[in-house]
């Protein structure tokens, strides 16, 4: 069981939240998020252009009320994974980015994707999670894996080869009982 705390998850605020999101996404830690380069505007128009999709949401964690990760949340039918697989029903699809820190917490990132997947589930609708991290990304592999994620296969974006992974309920909760 997790002692880092509470985490709550808030719409993200496209203009009021740009200036945060812009010092996470061009953090060098966030290098797998393809927005080194991105200005404070470029990071506004971005999450202003999720927020404007149907199919597409963006949110903002926060630990102890304080903004701690970035989560997004997209229907794989029409967003990121378009003809690149089969969806099924109840399939969500998922990115998140925990806030870099100068005072790293022990446990603090397992903590948030397990946040992020809970949130994910309270939506009785959702059977299944959906990742495509670039598959260099062998950090958040490894998270994924403890969270109950299974590779599929590796697939080709058009901005990078990507690792196509599932998890469905039962896998997080399997996952989530072998860590308590």
């Amino acid at each position: 069981m997790s002692t880092i705390g509470p985490f709550t998850v808030r719409p993200l605020d496209p203009e009021k939240d740009a200036e945060l999101l812009h010092r996470w996404v061009t953090h060098p830690k966030a290098a797998f998020w393809m927005m080194q380069d991105a200005t404070p505007r470029d990071v506004e128009r971005e999450y202003a252009r999720i927020a404007a999709h149907e199919h597409h949401h963006a949110y903002l964690g926060l630990h102890d009320g304080e903004p701690a990760f970035l989560m997004e949340k997209y229907d794989p039918r029409y967003v990121e994974l378009v003809g690149l697989y089969e969806p099924l029903p109840g399939d969500v699809g998922m990115h998140f980015l925990v806030a870099p820190t100068d005072r790293p917490v022990h446990g603090f990132t397992r903590a948030v994707i397990t946040a992020v997947m809970e949130e994910l589930f309270a939506d009785p609708a959702t059977r299944r999670v959906v990742v495509e991290p670039d598959v260099g990304n062998k950090a958040v592999h490894a998270l994924n894996e403890a969270v109950g994620f299974v590779p599929e296969r590796e697939i080709d974006k058009p901005e990078k080869r990507a690792l196509l992974s599932f998890c469905t309920r039962e896998q997080f909760e399997a996952a989530r009982g072998a860590s308590a």
